[in-house]
């Protein structure tokens, strides 16, 4: 069973033989965040596997005990309610889209076209198809669309994920991103909480996020980069 335990100002303790790869903000022609591309695999070197948190690894992705030497401070601060108590609603004509700003990796998927939050309430199937695109495609989970089920009960519109882990690498802004973790993977606090199960969340690396253990943007501002080799095609 894949899951991700976060230590005491220390790694994050992956468990499982989870894939691991690049994944690339791929710009459109009007420079906006638009695709995901996969670049190099790093395959796990056993079942179980610890990934730099602290930012300071000189074998990232995996930590080499940098951070008992570097004051790394590992403190979990993150909201731990569901999600669905801590979200806005912005209520489209046909579509509904939630939003948390705190889980915010800075992404930007969500400016292209005009802006998710105004697209959602425009009477426009292409406007809906965008929100759609541009919700699903947030690496955080910080943005989901809903639409009725046959009952009509509100249903979340969320990509089909596998279980993997993605290094976000943002190369519109010549920074390294979070740690992209995908399809469900437990991920349970230092102090043995677990957090809820979502399809997408993004976890920090830098070190510096002020949401630990989630990604809160701030190594777009702190110029952070992992120094791995250029992404290639998977």
């Amino acid at each position: 069973m894949a899951r991700i335990r976060v230590t005491e100002d220390g790694p994050y303790h992956v468990e499982g033989a989870v894939p691991i790869a690049q994944q690339i903000i791929e710009p459109n022609d009007q420079g906006e965040s638009w695709e995901w591309r996969t670049g190099t695999a790093f395959d796990p070197p056993g079942d179980v596997v610890e990934l730099c948190r602290c930012g300071g690894s000189s074998n990232k992705p995996f930590c080499d005990g940098t951070h008992r030497t570097n004051g790394f401070d590992g403190t979990e601060v993150a909201d731990r309610r569901p999600y669905l108590e801590q979200a806005g609603v912005y209520q489209g004509p046909r579509v509904a889209m939630t939003d948390v700003e705190v889980l915010c990796a800075f992404a930007r998927f969500c400016d292209a076209k005009g802006q998710v939050w105004n697209l959602v309430e425009t009477d426009d199937p292409e406007a809906e198809a965008l929100t759609e695109r541009e919700a699903a495609r947030c690496p955080s989970g910080r943005l989901v669309t809903w639409r009725p089920d046959a009952t009509g009960r509100p249903e979340p519109q969320e990509p089909e994920l596998q279980p993997s882990i993605g290094l976000v690498e943002d190369p519109a802004m010549s920074v390294s991103g979070p740690l992209w973790v995908r399809g469900g993977i437990q991920v349970i606090a230092a102090d043995g909480t677990p957090y809820e199960v979502r399809n997408r969340v993004t976890l920090c690396r830098c070190g510096a996020s002020r949401n630990k253990p989630f990604c809160d943007g701030t190594h777009a501002g702190i110029g952070f980069t992992d120094g791995l080799p250029p992404p290639q095609d998977a």
